[in-house]
C-alpha cells in the first residue's frame, strides 16, 4: 500500500480563472496511468477545478462533475446549475477532467500518436482517475458526494454511483443514453427523434399537423448534392457554393462532406435552445427552426435547393460571420475532443446509427458492425468490442442501482438512449418535454421552459434527502 500511495499525490500547481461570473482555481491530480495493471507504476495528471467560496465546515458536501470529451473548462462554464445550487448546500464545487481530453494527455503531444499511446483512453480509466481524486479530497468519507454529468458525462455520473457507491452518494445523470447500445434500442432511434425535432421545428399546418417541407428538402438534398459531386462542373459548382477551406474532389471527400452535414443536423437539435448559446458552436435561440426557415419552401430548380441549404447551414457554421471558409473535419469546436471520442467509439462506446429513409430524413444505411470495425482498424488499428459497456455497466440490466436520477428532453436526439423508466423506486426518471441536450444542467434562463424549472426544482430536493440520509448514517 505505501508504495501505491507514493506516486500518488497531488501536484499544487494552481491557476485562477474567471469565466462566465464562475470563479475556480485551476489543480492538476496525479496518478496511475493504468490502474489495473500492479506492475506498471507510470503515472500522469490530469486537471480539476475548484470553488470552495460556499463551503462552511471539512464535512460539507461535493458536488462532483464528471468531466466528459472535452476541455473542463467548457463544461465549466455550461453546467451554471451546479454553481447555482453550491451555495444553497453549502458545497465544495470540482469539475474533474477526463484523461486524453483538454489539457490533461498521459504522454503529452504524443497522447495521440498511436494505439499503444491511446490504449489508456477508456472510460473505466476515468472513473478511476475520478475515485482517486475524491479519495484525496474526501480521504474519510465524511463528505456526501453528488456526482453530475451531462451526455457522456452523465453516462460517467450514473456509472460512478454504481462502481464506487462507497465514495459517489448519489448522481444526476442528465441526457445520458447509457442504453444506446447493441441489442437495447433500435439503431434508427437517434435519426428517428432527431427528424422528428426537425418536423415540428416550423409552424403547424392549418390541419394541427407538423409542417414537412423542411425536412422534405433535407431528404431531397441529399440526392441533388449526390449529383452534382458526381461530375467536375457539379463539384466545380458545390466547392465555389460551399467555400470548402479544402478543395473537394475525390469522392471520399464527399462522404465526409455527407458525415459532417448529419453532425450538423444532430448538433443543431442537441443544442435547440430557447435562447442563444455557443456550447457546440455560435448559435441563434431555436437554431433548428432558424436552419428549417431557409427550407420553408418549394424549389423548383436545384441550384437553388443548392443555394437555400447553403444557406440555411451557415446558421452553425458561420452565424457569426467571422469564417470566410468552411472546414469540415469537424463538426464540434475545438475545445470538444472529437479525435478521442472517435477513438473510444472504436473501442468501447459502440452505440449503433442506421436511417432507413422512411421514418427519418437521411439516406438509407444500414448498420453493419463488420463495415464499422473494419473501418476503425484502417483508421486507428484495433477491433471495437461490441458488448464492452454492457458488460462493464449493465446496460438494461441495471436494477440493482440506486440513487441516480436520469434526466431526458424529448427534443434529444439522444434520449432513445436514454433511461425513460425507472428500474426501481431509488432510480429517478425525469422527462423534459421541451428540452433540448442537458438543458437543465445550463443557467437559470428567463427563457426556460416550465419543465426545466420544475426539474431543478425536484433535483435539489433530492440532493438535500440524500445528503440528509449520508449524514444520519455517520
Amino acid at each position: 500500500m505505501m508504495k501505491v500511495w507514493n506516486f500518488l499525490f497531488l501536484v499544487t500547481f494552481i491557476i485562477s480563472a474567471v469565466y462566465c461570473g464562475y470563479v475556480y482555481e485551476t489543480k492538476t491530480f496525479t496518478t496511475l496511468l493504468d490502474h489495473f495493471n500492479f506492475v506498471d507504476d507510470r503515472t500522469f495528471s490530469f486537471r480539476y477545478l475548484v470553488n470552495n467560496a460556499s463551503v462552511s465546515n471539512d464535512k460539507s458536501p461535493i458536488l462532483f462533475y464528471a468531466g466528459n470529451e472535452g476541455d473542463i473548462e467548457l463544461f465549466a462554464e455550461n453546467t451554471g446549475f451546479i454553481w447555482k445550487i453550491a451555495p444553497k448546500l453549502g458545497a465544495l464545487i470540482v469539475f474533474a477532467e477526463h484523461r486524453y481530453y483538454g489539457k490533461s494527455l498521459p504522454f503529452g503531444n504524443e497522447s495521440y500518436k498511436d494505439p499503444q499511446h491511446l490504449g489508456y483512453l477508456t472510460s473505466e480509466q476515468a472513473l478511476a482517475d475520478y475515485a482517486d481524486l475524491l479519495k484525496f479530497l474526501n480521504p474519510e468519507e465524511e463528505r456526501p458526494v453528488i456526482a453530475f454529468g451531462g451526455s457522456y458525462g452523465g453516462m460517467l455520473a450514473a456509472w460512478f454511483r454504481m462502481k464506487y457507491p462507497h465514495l459517489v452518494t448519489g448522481a444526476l445523470a442528465s441526457s445520458a443514453p447509457v442504453l444506446q447500445f447493441p441489442g437495447v434500442v433500435p439503431c434508427d432511434i437517434f435519426n428517428r427523434i432527431l427528424t422528428s425535432v426537425f418536423k415540428v421545428a416550423l409552424d403547424r399546418n392549418p390541419d394541427g399537423t407538423p409542417q414537412s417541407i423542411c425536412i422534405d428538402n433535407i431528404k431531397k438534398s441529399w440526392t441533388v448534392l449526390q449529383n452534382y459531386s458526381s461530375n467536375d462542373e457539379g463539384r466545380k459548382f458545390l466547392n465555389q457554393k460551399f467555400k470548402f477551406c479544402t478543395a473537394m474532389n475525390k469522392t471520399e471527400d464527399w462522404n465526409t462532406f455527407y458525415d459532417y452535414l448529419q453532425d450538423v443536423l444532430g448538433n443543431l437539435a442537441m443544442a435547440n435552445y430557447p435562447y442563444p448559446a455557443n456550447f457546440l458552436a455560435d448559435l441563434p435561440a431555436y437554431p433548428v427552426r432558424e436552419f428549417c426557415g431557409q427550407l420553408n419552401k418549394e424549389f423548383p430548380k436545384n441550384e437553388e435547393l443548392i443555394n437555400a441549404f447553403n444557406e440555411a447551414l451557415q446558421i452553425y457554421t458561420n452565424y457569426t460571420q467571422k469564417l470566410t471558409c468552411l472546414d469540415i473535419s469537424s463538426a464540434y469546436a475545438s475545445n470538444l475532443g472529437s479525435k478521442g471520442w472517435d477513438f473510444q467509439a472504436c473501442t468501447e462506446m459502440v452505440m449503433p446509427t442506421c436511417a432507413n429513409g422512411t421514418t427519418d430524413m437521411f439516406i438509407p444505411k444500414k448498420w453493419d458492425f463488420k463495415e464499422y470495425s473494419d473501418n476503425c482498424m484502417k483508421k486507428f488499428k484495433v477491433i471495437p468490442r461490441e458488448m464492452a459497456a454492457m458488460t462493464q455497466y449493465g446496460g438494461k440490466r441495471m436494477d440493482t442501482a440506486s440513487n441516480i436520477i436520469f434526466s431526458n428532453g424529448l427534443l434529444d436526439p439522444w434520449s432513445g438512449g436514454g433511461v425513460l423508466r425507472s428500474f426501481n423506486e431509488k432510480v429517478d426518471v425525469i422527462i423534459i418535454p421541451e428540452g433540448a441536450h442537458h438543458i437543465d444542467l445550463r443557467a437559470d434562463n428567463k427563457l426556460d421552459p416550465a419543465s426545466v424549472k420544475e426539474s431543478r426544482k425536484f433535483y435539489l430536493e433530492k440532493f438535500k434527502t440524500w445528503i440528509n440520509e449520508f449524514q444520519t448514517k455517520m
